[in-house]
């Protein structure tokens, strides 16, 4: 028996990067049967699935010692590659490649607006947030400051500023709080804002940009809104990691120094 248990341990470990494939598909599976189940789609797959993520690298952080979490535990090593900023730039960039540009004129100059306005006002508010935490550093206020635009603006923009992995996974942190808020109150607050029609949702993706968290909020509220609240919100991370490292970086070090 011992002998195929490490038998079977070798082969988990010599194809690590299907292990963690695997792995990351059964947490989707689970996740989304939770959210369809037991919260009725008012809390989306995606935030539950990032949930368990952070609980499983916990987990792997503690039981190793080490500092990638989950990634450590040699049988889920391709946890590590899988979730490197290789891939997960790769994703963006082709999330990004696949929008028609020309879509966003449907909202109107109100939806450009809205689109650099929620940009600008989420990193301002992560800003302050870190500067109340005490972060002084343009590098860590910026990195925050993505973070409170969505949970991935805040690491990409770190990644390009060469902010420290703990700056990064707070800014990862306040992205994900944000997406679960804004898939809880939308619903809430859908009426009396008049969210109830393409233009509106095209403008409030624009104005919240967490995707996970627009469509999840959309979703609870009315489900034909989703794809235009979700096509604003994709362009919204795009615009955000374009902005974080370059724009909003050497306007926080010109304030911050």
């Amino acid at each position: 028996m011992h002998a195929i248990l490490e038998l079977t341990r070798g082969i988990l470990i010599k194809y690590d990067l299907i292990v963690a494939l695997a792995l990351v598909g059964a947490i989707m599976w689970i996740s989304y049967w939770i959210s369809n189940q037991l919260t009725r789609g008012r809390l989306h797959g995606s935030a539950i699935a990032i949930l368990v993520g952070l609980v499983l690298a916990f987990i792997g952080g503690r039981a190793t010692g080490g500092e990638n979490g989950l990634a450590d535990v040699a049988v889920f090593a391709g946890v590590g590659v899988l979730g490197g900023t290789m891939l997960r730039d790769f994703a963006i960039i082709s999330t990004a490649f696949g929008v028609d540009v020309r879509e966003i004129r449907r909202a109107g100059p109100v939806g450009v607006i809205s689109l650099f306005l929620g940009v600008v006002v989420s990193f301002i508010v992560g800003a302050c947030v870190g500067y109340g935490f005490g972060y002084r550093d343009a590098v860590s206020l910026t990195t925050i400051g993505g973070g409170a635009a969505t949970y991935i603006v805040g690491p990409v923009t770190g990644s390009a500023l060469g902010a420290t992995k703990s700056v990064q996974t707070l800014s990862f942190a306040v992205g994900l709080v944000k997406a679960i808020l804004v898939m809880i109150a939308t619903p809430l607050i859908a009426k009396s804002i008049g969210l109830n029609n393409p233009r509106t949702a095209m403008i409030f993706g624009g104005l919240m940009g967490t995707t996970s968290g627009v469509t999840g909020g959309l979703a609870a509220t009315d489900a034909r809104l989703v794809p235009y609240g979700a096509m604003t919100a994709t362009f919204y991370t795009g615009l955000g990691c374009l902005m974080g490292p370059s724009i909003i970086f050497i306007v926080m070090r010109m304030i911050f120094g």
